[in-house]
């Protein structure tokens, strides 16, 4: 969880709360850490899976469509500022 936590840039209480509405609808697992117990493993079972394949295209649409918006065509280069200032 933690390599999780650090990749969406919250800190784990704030993940673990994010995470509990998807293990309730069996959209993930969570089970300890073989080789750590103290770590925590997430899994995508199959129904969550199944909603991801289902929810991908309609986000690239979204995002595609945003991006159309930017006047200069060119949102990485936003993404970069960002990055640089954060």
């Amino acid at each position: 969880m933690a390599a999780v936590a650090a990749l969406l840039a919250m800190d784990r209480t704030t993940l673990t709360a994010a995470l509990k509405p998807l293990k309730r609808r069996g959209l993930i697992k969570i089970s300890p850490d073989r080789a750590d117990r103290r770590g925590r493993l997430l899994t995508l079972t199959f129904k969550g899976r199944s909603l991801l394949m289902h929810a991908l295209p309609i986000w690239e649409r979204a995002h595609l469509e945003v991006e159309r918006l930017f006047p200069d065509g060119d949102p990485d280069r936003l993404r970069s500022n960002l990055q640089t200032i954060s």
